[in-house]
Order: structure tokens, then sequence, then C-alpha cells
């Protein structure tokens, strides 16, 4: 299977190219990028006037929910979310039932991913047995089983032995450890951010210290053991802070953030009539949160946008706000989130957002993908920048329809994804 892709604006950071060049694919593998390319015969021509043509972009963070939460979501529904969404690659949490602490669960979420082709998943296994925080997980196994990292995500890992042992026993596989970074006893029993919103609100706050107590933790831990560790879903000015000092210091620290944490703030709780649509962990911070995050996705600080995609059925967050279940989803509204709302106004600039949507996941996860370069995966995503769509949760993929941004009109949108040269078709919306 031959084919080239021309008309398109080419944007791929990872050889530094943002202009109009042609792209010969072959066998599912990206043959050639010049800026003219002559058909020898056979092959088909795509026409991607007047789109963007990217790597294909990587949610490194989205919770499938199966095994265990079907009704939730399966990787059926979440891998066709996905593809709407514009990413043809994701990195699924391990807080299923079973959790993910063995490889027959790596070889479980695999199979269904190879009977739903319509993104790649790339498992993330368990930092912990049963994530309990006590015993380390069969890590080895399910590396030759497949997994790309390990993470207790939902969970901090608390126990300082077992987190240091995670930094040691990883580099023999080259993955690195993801951190949700929460001390629970600070958090208590809040439910939002701790600020005046909680104060006005009355509901008890989650301060910004839990997450950076855990991240202080962490980082002297590995000052002792090196390694590679990610903070998932960084969402504090001075936890931000650190991650910029550890790296002056050699340490091999990387982090990603949200979309809602870059375009919400605590204050969306008061504004919303307490909607449970924003409530998630951590919880969204102050505006001047918000402003150390967009300056650290400028400045180079941060190295991902994920989705952290958690979906939850509607009737577990048609309940009061302190009684919902933590968690929005995001796999669909991400792209058109950030097009709209951080390049569109000049915060960050095209390139820089394909970087924290694709080359950066690629880097952080070793993944053969986030790149344009001959050899590489031919999985491509292709960008209106002029497209608009208004988000209606009742449109998603998604099983789940718990997003804080319904009814948001966004200019710029995804409009096909390619999966090893082959173009991504999506049935009818199933839901």
């Amino acid at each position: 299977m031959k084919q080239i892709v021309r008309g398109a604006r080419v944007v791929d950071p990872s050889q530094g190219i943002d202009r109009p060049l042609e792209l010969k694919l072959e066998d599912g593998f990206v043959a050639q990028l010049e800026e003219r390319i002559v058909a020898t015969g056979g092959e088909e021509v795509i026409d991607a006037e007047g789109l963007v043509l990217t790597p294909g972009l990587i949610d490194m963070h989205v919770h499938l929910r199966e095994p265990g939460f079907e009704y939730k979501e399966t990787v059926g529904s979440g891998l066709m979310a996905a593809a709407a969404g514009g990413f043809t690659a994701v990195a699924c949490m391990g807080n299923t039932d079973p959790v993910h602490d063995n490889r027959s669960v790596t070889e479980l979420i695999l199979k269904e991913a190879a009977r739903h082709p319509f993104a790649r998943v790339w498992p993330i296994g368990t930092v912990s047995r049963r994530m309990a925080g006590e015993e380390l997980a069969e890590v080895g196994d399910m590396v030759a089983a497949g997994i790309v990292a390990i993470s207790d995500d939902g969970r901090p890992v608390a126990n300082s032995e077992l987190m240091r042992r995670a930094l040691l026993h990883t580099q023999h596989y080259a993955i690195p450890v993801i951190q949700h970074a929460e001390d629970l006893d600070l958090t208590g029993d809040g439910v939002m951010h701790e600020g005046e919103w909680s104060t006005v609100l009355g509901l008890p706050g989650i301060p910004g210290l839990t997450e950076e107590v855990m991240i202080a933790r962490d980082l002297l831990l590995m000052a002792e053991t090196g390694g590679q560790y990610h903070i998932a879903h960084l969402s504090t000015a001075r936890g931000l802070e650190m991650v910029r000092e550890a790296r002056q210091r050699g340490l091999r620290v990387t982090c990603e953030v949200t979309p809602h944490h870059l375009l919400l703030t605590d204050r969306e709780v008061a504004e919303s009539g307490f909607s449970t649509s924003t409530k998630m962990k951590p919880p969204l911070r102050s505006s001047a949160d918000v402003e150390a995050l967009i300056t650290g996705l400028a400045d180079g600080s941060i190295d991902a946008i994920a989705s952290d995609h958690a979906p939850h059925h509607p009737d577990e967050k048609d309940v009061e706000f302190s009684a919902a279940p933590f968690g929005i989803i995001g796999i669909e509204t991400t792209v058109s989130l950030c097009l709209d709302r951080l390049v569109r106004p000049g915060l960050i600039d095209l390139s820089r957002l394909i970087d924290l949507l694709s080359t950066g996941p690629a880097r952080i996860l070793n993944l053969p993908g986030g790149s344009l370069e001959p050899g590489r995966p031919a999985d491509l995503t292709l960008l209106d920048l002029e497209r608009e769509t208004t988000v209606r949760a009742d449109d998603f993929y998604s099983k789940a329809r718990n997003t804080p941004f319904e009814g948001w009109t966004l200019r710029g949108r995804p409009v096909r994804t390619f999966l090893a040269g082959r173009p991504v078709e999506l049935p009818p919306r199933p839901f």
C-alpha cells in the first residue's frame, strides 16, 4: 500500500518542520517527506489542501476502565473516542478490576485493542500489587507483555520505600514511574481546591500542598536513586517550580498538564452551580496556578498535555457535589480546546502544541510515534484550524458525559486520523 499526502501544512516538532510538504507512505511507514514527491504509479493520492498534517497525536493518560468497569467505558468505546478526538494512540492507566498488576491484564487489554483498531493502546501497569501500596507489582512480566510505564494513578505511591524500589527497579526496563502526586492526609475529606472559593461555598478544601509535599519527597528519592520520574496532571505553580529546579540538578523529571487545569479555575465550581463535572483530582486550582501552568507550556517546562480521560456513568455523577466521584472525560475535546484557547490567542504556537500532544508523550514513554521521519510508523493526524465545533456530550463516542465544556464553541478540530497508513473509519455513534 502506497499513498502520497498532498496540500497539507506539515508540522513535525521532532524535525523542526512547519511548512507545506508532501508525505509518502509505504506499507504502513513513512517513506518520504519532501517539497514535491513524484508519483511512480500505483500510489493513492490523498488531498489535504488547507489542512495541517502532524505526527499521530498521543494521549498519555486515559482511563479505559476495562476490565471491570465496562459500564463506564470499554477499550472499544474509548478507542473510538480517541480517534474522534484526533488521537492515534493512548496510554491507559491500571486502576481497573482486577487491577492491572500482572501480565494477564496487559494481554487482555491488548487483545481487546486488536479487536477495535481505531487507535493504538500502550498499557500502563501498576506500581504495586492490588494498588495496595505495599509490594512491587510484577513489573518485569508486564514489560515483557507490553506495558510502557508503571503508575498507581488514582492513588499516590505513599510508601517511600516502595517508591524508592520502583525508581530503582524500572531503570532495568527503561520505563518511567508515573506518580499521582497527593498526600492523602493533607487531602482529608476535601472536594475542591482550598482557597477563597472553597471558603465562600463552604466546601472542604484540598490544598496545593497535597501535591507539592509528595513531589518534594519523590524528588529527594530521585536524587538518590536516579531513574525516570513523571508527574501526572500537575496543577500548582509551586509544583512546576520544583520540576524546573530538579531539572537544573540533572534529574530525569517530566510532567504533564490537563486542558481543564489550563482553562478553568476553582471559581468554576460556583459559577456552574456545583456541577459535578467540575469535580476532579487534582481539583481546579487558582487563577495564579493556571497562569503559571500556561507560562510553563510556553517556556518548555511542561512536557505533555494529557486529557486524564476519566469516564463515569451518568448516574454516578448525578448526585450532590460532595458525594460524586472525582474525574471528567476529555479525550474528544482536548485538541479543539487547545487549538482554540491556547494556539488561537497566541499563548503557544502550533508546533509547540504538537510537541505537547505527540512528540513529548512519545519521548516520555519511549514510543515509536511522535515523528514523521522516514521509517517511523505512518500514524498521522489531520487538523482543520478553521472548522468550528460545539461541544455536545450526546455526540461523544465515549460512554460517559461528564464534561465541564458542554456548549463551548471552539474553532479548530481534528478531521481524520491514519493508523499505520490506514485511514481510520469510525462507525456510527453507538450511544
